[in-house]
Protein backbone atom coordinates (compact mmCIF):
# COMPACT_ATOMS: atom_id res chain seq x y z
CA UNK A 1 0.00 0.00 0.00
CA UNK A 2 1.21 3.50 -0.80
CA UNK A 3 1.86 5.99 2.00
CA UNK A 4 -1.02 5.92 4.48
CA UNK A 5 -1.90 9.00 6.49
CA UNK A 6 -4.29 9.33 9.41
CA UNK A 7 -5.94 12.67 10.04
CA UNK A 8 -8.96 14.10 11.84
CA UNK A 9 -12.23 13.62 9.95
CA UNK A 10 -14.30 16.61 8.91
CA UNK A 11 -18.08 16.93 9.15
CA UNK A 12 -18.53 16.97 5.37
CA UNK A 13 -17.20 13.39 5.26
CA UNK A 14 -20.05 11.98 7.37
CA UNK A 15 -21.88 10.19 4.52
CA UNK A 16 -18.67 8.88 2.95
CA UNK A 17 -17.59 7.41 6.29
CA UNK A 18 -20.99 5.84 6.87
CA UNK A 19 -20.67 4.26 3.41
CA UNK A 20 -17.30 2.77 4.43
CA UNK A 21 -18.97 1.39 7.55
CA UNK A 22 -21.74 -0.18 5.46
CA UNK A 23 -19.33 -1.84 3.05
CA UNK A 24 -17.10 -3.15 5.81
CA UNK A 25 -19.99 -4.40 7.93
CA UNK A 26 -21.82 -6.10 5.07
CA UNK A 27 -18.64 -8.01 4.21
CA UNK A 28 -18.76 -9.75 7.60
CA UNK A 29 -21.14 -12.68 7.11
CA UNK A 30 -22.20 -12.70 10.76
CA UNK A 31 -23.28 -9.06 10.58
CA UNK A 32 -24.95 -8.93 7.17
CA UNK A 33 -28.41 -10.27 8.07
CA UNK A 34 -28.74 -8.07 11.18
CA UNK A 35 -27.69 -4.92 9.32
CA UNK A 36 -29.98 -5.47 6.37
CA UNK A 37 -32.86 -5.91 8.81
CA UNK A 38 -31.81 -2.86 10.88
CA UNK A 39 -30.46 -0.15 8.57
CA UNK A 40 -30.65 2.40 11.40
CA UNK A 41 -27.72 0.60 13.07
CA UNK A 42 -25.21 2.49 10.95
CA UNK A 43 -24.94 6.13 11.82
CA UNK A 44 -21.94 8.32 12.52
CA UNK A 45 -23.28 11.24 14.56
CA UNK A 46 -22.33 14.65 13.26
CA UNK A 47 -21.59 15.79 16.82
CA UNK A 48 -18.97 13.04 17.13
CA UNK A 49 -17.24 14.29 13.98
CA UNK A 50 -17.38 17.88 15.18
CA UNK A 51 -15.91 16.91 18.58
CA UNK A 52 -12.68 15.79 16.88
CA UNK A 53 -12.59 12.15 17.94
CA UNK A 54 -13.03 10.63 14.48
CA UNK A 55 -9.95 9.84 12.40
CA UNK A 56 -9.65 8.97 8.70
CA UNK A 57 -7.00 6.79 7.09
CA UNK A 58 -6.30 7.71 3.50
CA UNK A 59 -3.94 7.01 0.66
CA UNK A 60 -3.46 9.78 -1.92
CA UNK A 61 -6.74 11.40 -0.90
CA UNK A 62 -8.77 8.17 -1.01
CA UNK A 63 -10.45 7.13 2.24
CA UNK A 64 -9.43 3.61 3.29
CA UNK A 65 -11.06 3.53 6.72
CA UNK A 66 -11.91 5.42 9.87
CA UNK A 67 -11.95 5.07 13.63
CA UNK A 68 -13.56 6.99 16.46
CA UNK A 69 -12.80 7.34 20.15
CA UNK A 70 -14.94 8.62 22.98
CA UNK A 71 -14.06 9.66 26.52
CA UNK A 72 -15.40 7.40 29.24
CA UNK A 73 -16.69 8.48 32.65
CA UNK A 74 -13.75 6.69 34.31
CA UNK A 75 -11.24 8.87 32.43
CA UNK A 76 -10.27 6.15 29.96
CA UNK A 77 -11.13 6.13 26.25
CA UNK A 78 -13.41 3.89 24.18
CA UNK A 79 -12.66 2.81 20.63
CA UNK A 80 -16.19 3.47 19.40
CA UNK A 81 -15.70 2.64 15.72
CA UNK A 82 -13.13 0.97 13.49
CA UNK A 83 -14.02 0.28 9.87
CA UNK A 84 -11.80 -0.39 6.86
CA UNK A 85 -12.73 -0.63 3.20
CA UNK A 86 -12.91 -4.36 2.40
CA UNK A 87 -10.44 -3.94 -0.49
CA UNK A 88 -7.93 -2.52 2.01
CA UNK A 89 -8.26 -5.29 4.60
CA UNK A 90 -5.01 -6.87 5.79
CA UNK A 91 -2.92 -3.96 4.52
CA UNK A 92 -2.21 -2.24 7.84
CA UNK A 93 -5.04 0.31 7.72
CA UNK A 94 -6.84 -0.98 10.82
CA UNK A 95 -3.63 -1.20 12.83
CA UNK A 96 -2.64 2.35 11.79
CA UNK A 97 -6.03 3.61 12.95
CA UNK A 98 -5.76 1.77 16.28
CA UNK A 99 -2.25 3.16 16.81
CA UNK A 100 -3.51 6.67 16.09
CA UNK A 101 -6.37 6.21 18.54
CA UNK A 102 -3.89 5.04 21.21
CA UNK A 103 -1.90 8.22 20.68
CA UNK A 104 -4.99 10.42 20.82
CA UNK A 105 -6.24 8.66 23.97
CA UNK A 106 -2.85 9.04 25.63
CA UNK A 107 -2.79 12.73 24.77
CA UNK A 108 -6.21 13.13 26.41
CA UNK A 109 -4.90 11.62 29.66
CA UNK A 110 -6.51 8.17 29.37
CA UNK A 111 -4.67 5.21 30.88
CA UNK A 112 -6.51 2.50 28.91
CA UNK A 113 -8.32 2.12 25.60
CA UNK A 114 -11.42 -0.08 25.69
CA UNK A 115 -13.44 -1.65 22.90
CA UNK A 116 -16.52 -3.83 22.61
CA UNK A 117 -15.21 -6.05 19.85
CA UNK A 118 -17.05 -8.27 17.44
CA UNK A 119 -15.96 -11.88 18.16
CA UNK A 120 -14.80 -12.32 14.54
CA UNK A 121 -12.28 -9.49 15.13
CA UNK A 122 -10.84 -10.90 18.36
CA UNK A 123 -7.54 -12.04 16.80
CA UNK A 124 -7.03 -8.59 15.25
CA UNK A 125 -7.57 -6.80 18.54
CA UNK A 126 -5.29 -9.21 20.40
CA UNK A 127 -2.59 -8.58 17.78
CA UNK A 128 -2.99 -4.86 18.56
CA UNK A 129 -2.33 -5.47 22.25
CA UNK A 130 -5.86 -5.72 23.61
CA UNK A 131 -6.85 -8.42 26.07
CA UNK A 132 -10.34 -9.81 26.59
CA UNK A 133 -11.76 -8.87 29.99
CA UNK A 134 -15.36 -10.08 29.59
CA UNK A 135 -18.41 -10.02 27.38
CA UNK A 136 -21.34 -7.70 26.91
CA UNK A 137 -24.70 -8.16 25.27
CA UNK A 138 -25.07 -5.83 22.28
CA UNK A 139 -27.96 -5.12 19.97
CA UNK A 140 -26.93 -7.96 17.66
CA UNK A 141 -25.33 -10.49 20.00
CA UNK A 142 -22.49 -10.89 22.45
CA UNK A 143 -19.53 -8.54 22.14
CA UNK A 144 -16.11 -8.98 23.65
CA UNK A 145 -15.05 -6.44 26.26
CA UNK A 146 -11.41 -5.76 25.50
CA UNK A 147 -8.88 -3.39 27.00
CA UNK A 148 -5.36 -2.21 26.34
CA UNK A 149 -3.30 -0.20 28.76
CA UNK A 150 -1.71 2.86 27.27
CA UNK A 151 1.97 3.71 27.53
Amino acid sequence: MQHLTVRPAVASEQKALEAVQWRASLNNPGDREHLLANPDAIELPLAQLEAGGVFVAEVTGSIKGFAAILSREDGDAELDALFVEPRAWRQGVGRALVDHCFSAATASGATSLHVVGNPHAEAFYISCGFRTVGTQQTRFGVGLLMKRGLP
